[in-house]
Order: structure tokens, then sequence, then C-alpha cells
């Protein structure tokens, strides 16, 4: 039997690397994300970093615009929602962007319109 997965949640996300700096507790984190919401993104980190830690992020997003590639800087405030060991001792963190604008939301939101069907 072939069973398919359901997505439960609201807002869709996309499997996408893209590159995220997260600032927790006086470091600062460059790394790239596993996949990204509107609300929120998953990424590795090499320090463990607790739940419920509030986060400054900021992304880059590459959107098309009327045919032409832009970058856009996405800034928001987040807070860690799950911390997992990852096997090469790095931790892979669960953000919710918990402070958000609406103009970032959605540019984010148009960002993964582009790769869904």
């Amino acid at each position: 039997m072939n069973k398919t997965k359901v997505e439960r949640r609201i807002h869709p996300r996309v499997e996408k690397k893209l590159p995220i700096n997260v600032a927790a507790n006086g470091y600062d984190f460059v790394s790239s994300t596993h996949n990204i919401s509107c609300v929120g993104a998953y990424c590795t980190i090499d320090k463990y970093v607790p739940p419920f830690t509030k986060v400054k992020i900021k992304l880059n997003l590459p959107i098309v615009v009327e045919g032409k590639q832009q970058n856009i800087d996405i800034l928001c405030n987040g807070v860690i929602v799950r911390t997992e060991d990852n096997p090469d001792g790095k931790f892979n963190i669960a953000i919710f962007f918990n402070d958000i604008k609406e103009q970032p939301r959605q540019k984010i939101a148009q960002y993964v319109q582009q790769f869904l069907p």
C-alpha cells in the first residue's frame, strides 16, 4: 500500500537551502535552511541553544518579480521551538517567526509559492 503524506500545516513549506543568520544569546550563527514557510524555518547550528530562546533572524530570499530575480533581505524575530541533536555533533533547530511584519511574511509566502504545484 502506498501511503501519501498529508501536510497538516496551514502554511506550506518547501525544502530549500537559503542563507540564514541566527543571533541568539550573544552568538551569531551562519547557516542555511533545510526548509522554510512564512511562519518559520528549520536549520542546523553548531552550538546547543535551548527551546524557547528568542532569536533574531536574517534571511536572503531570491524572488522572481516581473520576470527578474531579486534578492530580498528579511529581518524578523523568532523563537526556537525545537532543538534536536544532529549525528555530526551539531544541532537542528526549528524556529517560529513570532515577530515578523506582514510585508516580509508575504515575501516569504511568495518565495514558497514559486515551488508549489
